[in-house]
């Protein structure tokens, strides 16, 4: 992640579709559609709503890069939704690697981004969203407000790096911060070993306290030291949250009374009510 950039015009800007990262690899002679995980993995079977994307490829074949999202009924892409595939995805085409066998991740982003308008044409399950040239924070601005996960910044005239990670891609995301009780916390191992690996957090209902999830990290090594000389006197064998937490919380867990809270950043609250992609700010007022 990191800062909108301060050479505004010089990037390129798309929506970071909250997804997951897939390479497609369509071949129209062969009526075929290969796709694949960021991990190498094929997923064709799982997301068979793409296979027929070869009937919109302006192209004998293509590998397009790109994120697999779920939208809900309001329009926002659900990450939860996309886990349990209820519904038909759509693949956000953003990038192409290649045009009837030959490599274009050597051409600049902008006459990569102009070729992928040409080959693929939209459909029920595939697009290609549109991106803009400056104006990176007018366009992060309207994803906050659109409850959106934020932008990619690209930079103009970048190649594509197969394989790796590009200072010419930059990720800026859109995060909440709340103030949460502590009601636990994992035991650490590591470097860790001495203090603890997450703090277990809960929401104010009430008179309840309804867990949210673990937060492990965002914590320097003195604040970990500071928060176990803080939470070691409040240890209790009862568990604090109204409903007692999954398994794979209690198994560990040291509960503590909740007499503290935290300032947490995170990227959302799940449908569970957990908390999402969470980093420790400070101790809560």
């Amino acid at each position: 992640m990191g800062a909108l950039p301060v050479d505004d015009d010089r990037w390129a800007y798309e929506i970071k579709w909250d997804g997951y990262r897939t390479v497609v690899f369509v071949d129209v002679a062969a009526q075929q559609v290969r796709v694949q995980s960021s991990s190498g993995l094929d997923v064709s079977r799982t997301y068979g709503e793409l296979a027929g994307m070869w009937r919109d490829l302006n192209a004998a074949t293509a590998v397009l890069d790109g994120e697999i999202v779920v939208f809900t009924d309001d329009g926002r892409p659900s990450f939860e939704a996309l886990q349990r595939h209820e519904t038909q995805v759509v693949f956000q085409a953003f990038d192409v690697l290649a045009i009837d066998g030959n490599d274009v991740t050597g051409l600049a982003y902008e006459q990569r981004r102009e070729l992928l308008a040409h080959v693929l044409d939209g459909g029920d399950n595939w697009t290609v969203p549109a991106h803009r040239v400056g104006g990176g924070a007018e366009l992060f601005a309207a994803t906050a407000a659109q409850g959106l996960e934020g932008v990619i910044a690209k930079r103009l005239g970048s190649t594509y790096q197969v394989g790796k990670r590009s200072p010419n891609w930059r990720k800026v995301k859109n995060r909440t911060r709340v103030e949460l009780m502590i009601g636990g916390f994992t035991p650490g191992s590591g470097n860790r070993s001495s203090t603890f690996g997450a703090l277990l957090v809960g929401v104010r209902d009430g008179d309840e306290l309804r867990f949210a999830g673990g937060v492990g990290t965002g914590f320097t090594h003195r604040r970990l030291e500071e928060l176990t000389r803080l939470l070691t006197p409040l240890v209790t064998e009862t568990c604090p949250f109204a409903t007692t937490p999954p398994r794979e919380y209690t198994r560990t867990a040291v509960w503590v009374r909740p007499e503290r809270s935290a300032l947490v950043e995170i990227a959302e609250f799940t449908n569970e009510g957990y908390v999402r992609h969470a980093s420790f700010i400070e101790l809560g007022s």
